[in-house]
């Protein structure tokens, strides 16, 4: 259930399971998308939980590891899942990318969570076959398993050096309020 259908006295529990894109790496916690999240949807309803269990550097096989003690303790209503950055670039197979995404997926649907899907777009220093094939698995699992897809979790952000800090991989403080953005067209 999408947070925009919810009535405002239901309780919802919303899991985020990413990486530094989600953790708010190298910026106020408090300036993140998953907190502005949280604010906005406890605005229409105070009883919405936001977890944010994302980690730094975290690979999907690292996620999977992570995701059954997390479902089994807050018992989220949707898991938003933003993971496979890091594995695009440590090189890692897309095969093995998409199995971890697949097992994660199934997991949070057997939990009764509903799954938002948040696609990954590389740098092409792997070629295009590499690249393409990254990008297709979100397509492909999204279709596959009948989910929601962000296609591009950076759209407007990736690229644009006034969003992203030096390093050009991170979001900056001023790119948060539009990745958010990026999520909530799905609701």
């Amino acid at each position: 259930m999408a947070p925009s259908q919810a009535k405002s006295s239901e309780k919802q529990t919303i899991l985020v399971l990413g990486d530094s894109l989600s953790a708010g790496y190298n910026i106020p916690l408090e300036k993140g998308w998953v907190n502005l999240l949280r604010q906005k949807l406890q605005k229409d309803n105070p009883e919405v939980k936001v977890i944010n269990a994302s980690v730094s550097g975290d690979t999907t096989g690292q996620g999977l590891a992570r995701l059954k003690p997390l479902l089994e303790e807050h018992q989220p209503d949707l898991v938003i899942l933003e993971l496979g950055g890091n594995d695009g670039l440590r090189g890692i197979a897309p095969p093995l990318i998409k199995r971890n995404l697949q097992s994660m997926i199934e997991m949070a649907k057997s939990s009764g969570a509903k799954v938002l899907l948040l696609g990954i777009q590389i740098l092409p220093n792997y070629g295009k076959r590499y690249t393409e094939a990254f990008e297709q698995n979100y397509q492909e699992l999204a279709a596959e398993n009948n989910i929601d897809l962000i296609p591009f979790f950076l759209k407007g952000v990736g690229g644009n050096d006034e969003l992203m800090q030096k390093d050009g991989i991170h979001p900056n403080e001023q790119a948060q309020p539009i990745l958010l953005n990026n999520i909530l067209v799905k609701w």
